[in-house]
């Protein structure tokens, strides 16, 4: 099972909202043992809302399932030693703490790794650990911002647009999950780890890989195009009588099955849509003739219509048209959590496609609460139960005081 496959894989996890904890759950997910380090009053993503559950933020439950918590504090000389003994007895770990900060702490890469040959280490920063703006810091909106990203998107003549959804921060995070599985599989192979320096600047970039390849060709920034493909015609959304419909009909085959679809065998005649290059070029002139032809009829007739003819296209859905469709419901990756606080909050779970739908036989747990399991993993790393009282009385360890509950698959 996919979802069993990092089992014996322990991660300590130093990072907050959003890109660190969204790595770390992906390692979770595939069943690696994932301690949660968080400060005495709790991460930042804690403070993340609306909306809230119960006081919890939805932002926070969402991204941290299937860990386990430690609250410590690293600002003591108890709490450092402490976080020494656990990266002992781990596989890899994760910070996104700015350049530096764990260097102050004794906790860098280079100091660790003497005693930990085959560590794995990965630093996620916004724009990396070298560099002119390595000082600097950033987060999703900003570094969609500075990569490029938001100058593509929307309209010709609009305000500036970003993604809504914490793209940077999503990708950064499955970027560095993937690196640390190679680094991982190679430390294993010789036995030599490695500090990874993964940046949401960088990551950005790479997602836009079709967008700066395109630029480098033509010497040309990309203007907006809407919901259009810059490099594709007709491939958009187009207007119907209720509502909005993705239609992607560039191949030739396609565009002259549209044509026939719509009723106006004469535009696949034209020579400004001869070909995708031209219809491109004149994507302007082509969505004045499509656009009328599409508002005859409902998107549901078009959809049936258009699939009927293997051309690709899709009703431009809203979340809850999203999660009352069926395959949403085949996609396997819904999933309910039971939370002490939150009470019982639905989450889209981890299943890469219907085939690893969810296993209700391997159960998750939900987002640890603060310090839920400081003294099991400290017992884990040694302590007896006296040294672990005591760190409790200085207040190197803390705890919400609340107990969790699994999730129920």
């Amino acid at each position: 099972m996919l979802k069993c496959s990092l089992q014996g894989l322990r991660v300590v996890d130093f990072s907050h909202v959003l890109a660190g904890p969204v790595c770390t759950m992906m390692l979770a997910d595939m069943g690696a043992d994932v301690i949660k380090i968080e400060p005495p009053a709790g991460e930042l993503g804690r403070q993340i809302g609306p909306p809230w559950l119960s006081g919890e933020s939805a932002v926070y439950l969402s991204v941290n399932r299937n860990k386990r918590g430690v609250a410590l504090d690293l600002k003591s000389a108890q709490g450092c030693e402490a976080a020494r003994r656990l990266i002992q007895g781990a596989d890899v770990v994760v910070e996104n703490f700015r350049p530096g900060v764990m260097q102050g702490l004794g906790l860098d890469y280079a100091t660790l790794c003497a005693d930990h040959r085959a560590l794995v280490y990965c630093s996620i920063s916004a724009y990396g650990q070298s560099g002119p703006l390595r000082e600097r810091p950033g987060v999703d909106g900003i570094v969609q911002a500075a990569s490029g990203l938001m100058s593509t998107l929307g309209v010709a003549g609009g305000e500036p647009v970003k993604v809504a959804t914490p793209v940077a921060d999503m990708v950064t995070g499955y970027l560095a999950a993937i690196a640390i599985l190679a680094a991982r599989g190679q430390a294993q192979r010789c036995g030599q780890g490695q500090h990874l320096d993964i940046s949401l600047y960088n990551a950005t970039l790479m997602l836009q890989q079709i967008g700066y390849a395109s630029y480098f060709a033509s010497g040309t920034a990309p203007r907006r195009t809407g919901s259009a493909a810059p490099y594709a015609a007709p491939n958009e959304a187009f207007e119907t009588r209720d509502g909005w419909i993705m239609v992607a009909a560039y191949h030739p085959k396609r565009w002259s099955a549209l044509c026939a679809a719509l009723g106006a065998a004469e535009l696949e005649c034209d020579p400004r849509f001869a070909g995708n290059a031209d219809r491109v070029a004149n994507r302007e002139a082509l969505r004045q003739c499509l656009t009328p032809l599409f508002r005859r009829h409902g998107s549901r007739h078009w959809v049936d219509r258009l699939c009927e003819q293997d051309i690709l296209c899709a009703p431009v859905a809203d979340y809850e048209d999203v999660v009352r469709s069926q395959a949403y419901a085949a996609s396997g990756i819904d999933s309910w959590v039971d939370h002490p606080l939150a009470g019982r909050m639905r989450l889209p779970g981890f299943a890469p496609g219907p085939a690893h739908g969810w296993d209700a036989s391997a159960p998750d747990r939900a987002a640890p609460m603060l310090g839920q399991h400081n003294r099991e993993v400290l017992a884990e790393c040694g302590y007896g139960a006296a040294e672990i009282e005591s760190l409790f009385s200085r207040g190197v360890l803390a705890t919400s005081g609340v107990p969790s509950v699994s999730v129920q698959g």
